[in-house]
C-alpha cells in the first residue's frame, strides 16, 4: 500500500501504535497519533513523536479525528467497539489493527500462532527451530516486537514466527499466515470480547486467507480447537498429549515417554514415517503444557522448512538447549530451601491450572490482578490438592476470596513486597513460592512483564536481607 499522502490515525500509544506511527512516517503519511491517556502519562513518547512530525492528541478520542481518517490503525488493547471507530467504520474509513497493517509490506513467509495459553514460549521456540534449519528468521507479534518493526528487516526469503492475538486477529483482512498454529482454547479476554463464542471466532481468522498451499497445526485434544478446524482450506498436522494420534492425520503424540511424529495421508512437506523426535526426559521445561508447546513448534518448523530442511538431531539439540521465556514458570532462587518462580504470563485461568500442574504440592501461590470474567472455581481442585496458602493481591482480590472460601487459607497483601513477605513467612524448606496471577496487570503493574520484574527484584531484595541465596 502507498502511504503517501495518506491521512493515517493511530489510536493507541503502546509498543505497536508508536511502531505504526514512526513507519507510516517514514513512508510519507500524515501521521496523528491518538491515546486516552493524559500527556503526562505518555511522556518521553509524545516528545518522540512530535519531534518525527507526528501529531499527537492525547486525553480523549475527539469524533474529529477518526471521521477525518483515511485509515486507522489500532493498537491491540483499543476495542472495536469503541464508539468513534463505530461511527468511522459507518462512514467508511478502512480500520485494521497493527498485526494487519504490517502484512501489507512484510516480506516472505508467515508462522502465525494463538491460543489461549502457549503462545510466547511456542513462538519463541519455534523461532529457535526453524533458525536450526538455516531458515532466514525474525520473531514478534504479541511476543513484545511489534510486527511493524520488522518490515524493514524481512527479505522474501523471511519466515516471520508471530505471536498473534485474539485482538490482532479480530481485525484482519488480508493477512496471510502460512502456517498457522492454535495451541488450545480457553476461556479467556471476556471482558473484552462479548462471550465465548465470539472470543472464538476472533481466534478462528488465523485461518481466514489461507490457501490449500498452507497448512494448520492443531491440539487434537482440545476439542474447541478440532471444531474450529473444520472447513479449512490448509494441510492440517495434529498433536496430542494424551498419546492417542488422530486417526487419518498428520499426528504428533506421546508414545513411550518419547515425543513422536507420523506424517501419513499426503500431508503436503511431511515424511510418512514414524519419528522418535525427542525423549521427554530431555526437555529442559517444566510440565505437561511443555511437552504440547515442544510439539506444537516442532510440527510448524516440519511444515514451514519441509523435512528436507529438517535435522532431527538438530531439532532435538535446538530443544534441549531451550530455556524457555522470561515470566513464564520462570526460576527465581532459592531462600532458604524454598523455591520461587515467576509465572507472571498466567494471565488466565486456564494458564494458572497448567502452572500448578507443573509442582507436586507444597506451593505457596500468589493471585489476584485484575479480573477478565474468569470464573476462579475452575482452580479448586488443584488448589486442595496443590496449595498451602493463597496469597491474594490486586482488584480482583474480593471475587476470588468469594469464589475460593473455604478452599485453602488466604491472606491479604497490598503490594508485591508485601505478597512475598507473608508467603516467604509462611514458608518452609522444600515449599515453592509460585505468583501465577490467573489475572491482567494493569491494576497496579504496567502490563504483565512489569509486573514479573518487581516480582523478581522483590525475591532478590527478600534474598539479600536473608543472606541465604541460590540461584
Amino acid at each position: 500500500m502507498n502511504l503517501e499522502g495518506q491521512q493515517l490515525l493511530v489510536v493507541g500509544l503502546g509498543r505497536s501504535g508508536m511502531a505504526v506511527a514512526r513507519f507510516a512516517a517514514s513512508r510519507k503519511a500524515i501521521v496523528t497519533a491518538n491515546d486516552a491517556r493524559l500527556e503526562s502519562e505518555l511522556l518521553p513518547e509524545i516528545s518522540e513523536l512530535r519531534e518525527e512530525g507526528i501529531s499527537v492528541v492525547a486525553g480523549s478520542h475527539p469524533d474529529g479525528l477518526f471521521c477525518g481518517a483515511d485509515v486507522i490503525v489500532l493498537s491491540p488493547g483499543v476495542p472495536l467497539e469503541l464508539g468513534p471507530i463505530e461511527a468511522a467504520r459507518r462512514g467508511g474509513t478502512r480500520i485494521v489493527g497493527e498485526a494487519e497493517f504490517a502484512s501489507w509490506f512484510l516480506k516472505g513467509r508467515m508462522i502465525g500462532i494463538t491460543g489461549s495459553n502457549g503462545k510466547t514460549t511456542t513462538t519463541s521456540l519455534a523461532g529457535a527451530l526453524m533458525r536450526s534449519t538455516g531458515k532466514e528468521v525474525l520473531v514478534g507479534g504479541n511476543i513484545g516486537v511489534p510486527l511493524t518493526s520488522l518490515v524493514g528487516e524481512s527479505t522474501d526469503s523471511t519466515w516471520t514466527v508471530a505471536e498473534l492475538s485474539s485482538f490482532q486477529l479480530e481485525s484482519i483482512e488480508n493477512l496471510r499466515v502460512n502456517v498457522a498454529v492454535v495451541t488450545n482454547i480457553t476461556p479467556d479476554h471476556l471482558d473484552r470480547h462479548a462471550s465465548f463464542e465470539a472470543y472464538c471466532v476472533a481466534k478462528r481468522n488465523i485461518f481466514l486467507n489461507q490457501t490449500a498451499e498452507d497448512s494448520a497445526v492443531l491440539n487434537g485434544d482440545d476439542p474447541v480447537v478440532v471444531k474450529m478446524a473444520d472447513g479449512i482450506r490448509g494441510n492440517k498436522i495434529y498433536f496430542s498429549s494424551s498419546g492417542s494420534p488422530v486417526s487419518g492425520s498428520a499426528s504428533i503424540y506421546l508414545k513411550g515417554g518419547a515425543i513422536i511424529g507420523r506424517f501419513e495421508s499426503g500431508a503436503r512437506d511431511c515424511e510418512e514415517a514414524e519419528t522418535e523426535i525427542i525423549r521427554t526426559d530431555e526437555i529442559p521445561l517444566l510440565g505437561l503444557h511443555n511437552i504440547e508447546n515442544v510439539m506444537a513448534a516442532t510440527g510448524a518448523t516440519i511444515c514451514a522448512a519441509g523435512p528436507a530442511a529438517v535435522d532431527m538431531e538438530g531439532i532435538r539439540s535446538a530443544i534441549r538447549q531451550f530455556k524457555g521465556v522470561e515470566h513464564r514458570i520462570e526460576f527465581v532462587a532459592e531462600i532458604s530451601g524454598i523455591k520461587f518462580y515467576n509465572d507472571s504470563k498466567a494471565t488466565n485461568v486456564d494458564s494458572t491450572v497448567k502452572a500448578l500442574q507443573s509442582f507436586a504440592g507444597n506451593i505457596i501461590l500468589i493471585l489476584g490482578g485484575k479480573d477478565k470474567g474468569s470464573d476462579y472455581t475452575r482452580l479448586a481442585p488443584l488448589i486442595v490438592e496443590r496449595v498451602k496458602l493463597i496469597v491474594l493481591i490486586g482488584a480482583a482480590a474480593e471475587k476470588i476470596a468469594g469464589q475460593l472460601k473455604g478452599v485453602a487459607p488466604m491472606v491479604r497483601a497490598g503490594s508485591m513486597d508485601d505478597a512475598l513477605a507473608k508467603a516467604s513467612g509462611a514458608g518452609i524448606e522444600g515449599d515453592v513460592v509460585l505468583l501465577a496471577p490467573a489475572c491482567a496487570s494493569f491494576d497496579m503493574f504496567s502490563n504483565y512483564e512489569h509486573r514479573g520484574h518487581v516480582f523478581k527484584e522483590a525475591v532478590l531484595n527478600l534474598a539479600r536481607s536473608a543472606g541465604a541465596l541460590k540461584l
